[in-house]
């Protein structure tokens, strides 16, 4: 695999380093958010005179790769060794993207015209055809696409990856080697994901079973009712395959109407009598925007009372009502789904654009609903990932990213630059470009 090199180290915001402040190591300074070029050091001590999400202005202090205090910022005392000015901007817990497909994205390979399908059987035998034709390997591609996730802030990802039998373990194989290999910059977790089905796929359940066995994270599954069309056949092996292995499930479920709350009733039932409260999720869930107000409340209910999570990317069709499901006590969180793949040609990996996405569809407008808006990038999807420590509080890694915004909700809105990113302490972005692993002309087009 031919990764990118490592990201500079920033030094000081501009106009905002405190006289006698020291450099970090590297030689780089931020300029308009884009690091130049340099070598990538140790990370800083503490962040001086940073905007925190509560509006409070602090001094972040750092040690270890954890926040070891958050003091009141006081002007008058000196900057201590390994100082870093922030100059107010806002500091937030590194960005988390809930679901994404590493190995899907189209980053890295030449543009691709979308190709427009009826169905979903349609889409995923286009994307076989697809698999068949495409020259740059799946490492690349997911490397590419996790290297901006990097410079935007994403601290954190929890991957889907096919798992059927055109693959075989062969995508989950090269996303390991991702996950090796930005171990240092970028948490990956892997669900194995039955793309082609479970029941209607013969094969499935064993490589699902050898998949979990070799490093993924979770197991997950297809529109029980919809695609398999045998939601107890699907449901029984991927809870038995979760229980066999103490790992987490997150499914697909993009079946709508009274038909999809049933299913997510049935997780739900399935997760509490198996004690799997907060390590199970359904993503997408259109069936809880296309229910009328008696059944969604009976969902919401069932889902609340076993801890199911449901993720949604702010989708064209019908949207999980946000506050009405956090009423009721469902975690909520987000994830930016597929970025420029065959599915869709849209998506940019910037976990902040896509709360705004959410916000716009969703009717999140007040500050405090911007700030709901934020911590399903923020709080809600490390909650969901199960990241205990994560946060600007003492004891939290300090997986931190500050951004060119005075407050939450202005993050949300104004699609501010990344300043800084630091992982476990370390410094790993922004990158000065955003350039792939290979530059390649479009398809068709002049070398």
């Amino acid at each position: 695999m031919r990764e990118a090199s490592a990201p500079p180290a920033p030094t000081a915001l501009p106009g905002t380093a405190l006289p006698g402040t020291p450099a970090l190591p590297g030689g780089a300074a931020l300029r308009g958010g884009a690091a130049l070029p340099g070598t990538a050091g140790p990370g800083p001590t503490v962040l001086l005179r940073a905007t925190l999400p509560d509006g409070r202005t602090a001094d972040v202090h750092l040690h270890d790769g954890r926040v070891s205090a958050v003091d009141a910022h006081d002007p008058a005392r000196p900057a201590p060794p390994g100082a870093l000015h922030l100059g107010g901007a806002l500091l937030l817990p590194a960005l988390v993207d809930g679901h994404a497909h590493l190995d899907k994205t189209l980053l890295g390979a030449p543009w691709r015209p979308h190709r427009a399908t009826a169905t979903l059987h349609e889409q995923i035998e286009a994307e076989r055809a697809s698999r068949r034709t495409e020259e740059v390997p799946v490492a690349e591609r997911a490397a590419a696409l996790a290297r901006r996730m990097v410079s935007l802030g994403t601290g954190h990802v929890r991957s889907h990856v096919d798992v059927d039998p055109d693959t075989g373990l062969d995508h989950l194989h090269a996303l390991l080697g991702v996950r090796e290999a930005f171990r240092d910059r970028l948490g990956i977790q892997l669900v194995a994901f039955p793309q082609s089905g479970v029941v209607s796929a013969p094969g499935v359940a064993d490589l699902l079973d050898a998949a979990l066995a070799d490093g993924a994270d979770l197991v997950g599954g297809l529109d029980p009712v919809g695609f398999d069309g045998d939601a107890a056949g699907q449901l029984d092996i991927v809870f038995g395959l979760a229980e066999r292995h103490g790992k987490g499930i997150d499914l697909h479920l993009h079946d709508g109407g009274p038909t999809g709350t049933a299913q997510l009733r049935d997780i739900a039932a399935r997760t509490a009598a198996l004690g799997l409260g907060g390590r199970v999720a359904v993503s997408h869930a259109y069936a809880l925007g296309d229910v009328d107000d008696a059944e969604l409340d009976r969902t919401c209910t069932a889902l609340a009372a076993a801890g199911v999570a449901i993720m949604t990317n702010g989708p064209s069709g019908p949207v999980p009502p946000v506050l009405r499901l956090r009423e009721h006590g469902v975690r909520v969180f987000a994830g930016s789904d597929n970025i420029r793949d065959t599915w869709w040609p849209y998506g940019t990996a910037d976990m902040l654009e896509r709360a705004t996405i959410i916000g716009l569809r969703t009717g999140l407008m007040t500050d405090a609903e911007l700030s709901v808006a934020a911590s399903l990038v923020t709080g809600e999807a490390a909650a969901a990932l199960g990241l205990a420590d994560h946060g600007i509080a003492p004891g939290a890694r300090a997986d931190l990213v500050a951004v060119a915004a005075g407050s939450v909700p202005e993050a949300v809105a104004a699609h501010p630059r990344r300043l800084l990113v630091l992982h476990a302490g370390q410094v790993v972005g922004p990158f000065a470009d955003d350039t792939y692993p290979v530059l390649v002309p479009s398809a068709g087009g002049a070398a």
